[in-house]
């Protein structure tokens, strides 16, 4: 029995940081399925309606429709999702085991889709602040595309990590990866796009081997 509990809690911590249960992981991937769905349609050349998108997703136009208020808005996100890589791919064949290196190659290829699609991820972030303050609720307003890559790229070090170091790390990148972080480097700050890479790559690499050596520290006893 306290077998079955250990893998239990397992497969729980093993969720995206930031997501809840079932029902939170449904709307996310029926957010996600609106969006490839329109994807493909608009790689067939077409540009279609929310009934055609919801019709190729396989829900309804009024469930659609409570996930993006505009065919506009979710036909302007499609091509930002799709240019996002897949976790499972963008590693594929990838032997290395040096959490570090895999971070910063996950980071690498967020900020280059982040900053080739600056104008739109603008408009998005602000689409999903309005509806926030618009009381907006029980839907997922964006979609969480960092998770994925975090995760995968410390896959190889997870169980070391620990189940709380593991989950906080994952936390803490999200922040440096993504459209945020661009908002802060480069119109706060007032940064040039290499210099914020530099800066967003240093933190990486700080956030990781300072949660490696924690996750060691703990292991001894410290």
């Amino acid at each position: 029995m306290a077998r079955v509990k250990q893998a239990a809690a397992g497969r729980a911590g093993g969720q995206a940081v930031g997501q809840g249960g079932g029902r939170a992981n449904q709307r996310a991937r029926t957010r996600k399925d609106l969006l490839t769905a329109a994807a493909r349609l608009l790689k067939s050349g077409r540009s279609p309606d929310m009934d055609e998108v919801a019709m190729e997703a396989g829900v309804s136009r009024a469930t659609a429709y409570r996930y993006f208020p505009t065919v506009e808005a979710l036909l302007a996100e499609a091509p930002v999702d799709r240019a996002v890589p897949e976790s499972a791919a963008f590693f594929e064949g990838d032997t290395s085991t040096d959490p570090v290196e895999r971070a910063l190659r996950a980071e690498a290829a967020m900020h280059e889709v982040v900053y080739a699609n600056a104008a739109q991820l603008r408009l998005m972030l602000a689409a999903s602040v309005t509806r926030v303050l618009d009381g907006e609720r029980g839907v997922p307003l964006r979609q969480n595309r960092r998770t994925p890559l975090i995760e995968a790229a410390l896959e190889p070090v997870r169980a070391k990590l620990g189940r709380e170091t593991y989950r906080q790390l994952c936390a803490a990148l999200a922040l440096v990866f993504g459209t945020e972080s661009m908002i802060v480097l480069t119109d706060v700050l007032g940064m040039p796009e290499p210099a914020a890479r530099k800066v967003k790559a240093w933190a990486v690499e700080m956030l990781v081997e300072g949660a490696l050596r924690e996750a060691a520290s703990r292991r001894r006893g410290g």
